[in-house]
């Protein structure tokens, strides 16, 4: 299973970006997914979370309000809305997933995508 994370990139503060992780070598539908953040010199921050199916969404108090977790399962893909980004955005963020089936019940991480916000 890989996870291959995108759409990271400038922004400035205020604006919004959408980051997409696409999931190969698996069926999306057997991985609760997530989102993590890590900025230079802190510990891996959660962004957000959602069950396989959609039905259950959790989010950071860092960004709740703000990101909106959502998936295409037909396309193998998660996303992360940003809006209303600050510069303590920035960060490095990463995909992960969680098998939820008995064929697999492990953990995966993506590459991670870098996303700069400018004041």
């Amino acid at each position: 299973v890989q996870l291959q994370a995108s759409g990271g990139g400038l922004v400035q503060a205020g604006g919004s970006l959408r980051l997409s992780c696409v999931v190969s070598g698996s069926p999306l539908r057997y991985y609760a997914m997530a989102w993590f953040r890590q900025a230079p010199g802190k510990e891996r921050e959660f962004c957000a979370t959602i069950a396989w199916d959609g039905t259950r969404i959790q989010y950071g108090e860092a960004v709740k309000g703000r990101f909106n977790i959502s998936r295409d399962n037909a396309k193998n893909t998660v996303f992360l809305q940003m809006n209303s980004l600050k510069p303590d955005d920035t960060a490095t963020y990463y995909c992960a997933a969680r098998g939820v089936v008995a064929a697999d019940g492990n953990d995966y991480w993506g590459q991670g995508t870098q996303v700069t916000v400018s004041s």
